[in-house]
């Protein structure tokens, strides 16, 4: 079946191993996005949370079809990785801060644009190996490449309100999540064409890069919230004293 400038559907060998291939890269790769929007929409009231995962998965995946056609080539400039990296790690820090429990601290309320938007920020960010991975596997034909983009959403908002719900009862998992997160930006830093041609990392390197940011993104949420509690009860105790 000729589609014009789309394609062709040929239910040839050929075809179908690219179709499955494609549906098994999304199933693999839905899981980082999926921690980026439960941690998101944690904040909402829960009849939000559902509008949240769809408007910002929607959103983030319609920009992911535009940006395709140029990820090859925005992988190889210098510092873009580095920038993603630390912007992938504020988020992280972001919304463990927001969606951890047990702090003594007062948090602000999400909004649903709020958390659509960190949700298209983060998932642009990291979808450079979603994107490279379905474009590689539909091989130039432009309705593999969409079809596989655009079952990346159901795929999402799926993980997506699974995540969000155990977060509810099992509040270990946002650790879980701001860790993954400080793990997918470590790999982002490490693997830019500038550090690569600096450091030359092996295996391990970016391995223990990983683990670093992994672990130390929970520990500077940590830290940061107990300045903000100290700041308070300081500026609780100067005003009762004035």
């Amino acid at each position: 079946m000729d589609l014009g400038i789309l394609g062709k559907i040929t239910f040839d060998l050929n075809f179908l191993s690219a179709l499955l291939s494609i549906v098994i890269i999304d199933l693999i790769l839905a899981g980082d996005n999926a921690v980026v929007i439960a941690m998101a929409v944690r904040s909402l009231p829960k009849e939000q949370r559902k509008k949240g995962i769809i408007f910002g998965s929607g959103a983030a995946v319609l920009l992911r079809v535009i940006l395709t056609f140029f990820v090859a080539q925005l992988l190889q400039i210098h510092y873009l990785k580095i920038i993603g990296g630390l912007l992938i790690l504020w988020i992280a820090v972001k919304l463990f801060m927001e969606g951890v429990p047990e702090e003594n601290i007062e948090k602000e309320a999400t909004t649903l644009w709020q958390a659509v938007k960190i949700i298209v920020i983060a998932d642009i960010t990291m979808a450079t190996d979603n994107m490279l991975a379905v474009g590689g596997a539909s091989h130039g034909n432009l309705f593999l490449l969409l079809f596989g983009l655009g079952l990346s959403i159901p795929f999402i908002v799926f993980t997506s309100n699974l995540l969000s719900m155990l977060m509810d009862k099992y509040p270990v998992i946002i650790y879980m999540g701001a860790a993954i997160l400080g793990k997918v930006g470590g790999e982002m830093i490490i693997t830019d064409p500038f550090t690569e041609g600096i450091l030359h990392p092996g295996k391990l390197m970016i391995y223990s890069v990983e683990l670093i940011f992994a672990v130390g993104v929970i520990a500077v949420g940590k830290l940061w919230m107990k300045w903000q509690v100290s700041k308070a009860e300081k500026e609780e105790h100067v005003h009762e004293e004035g």
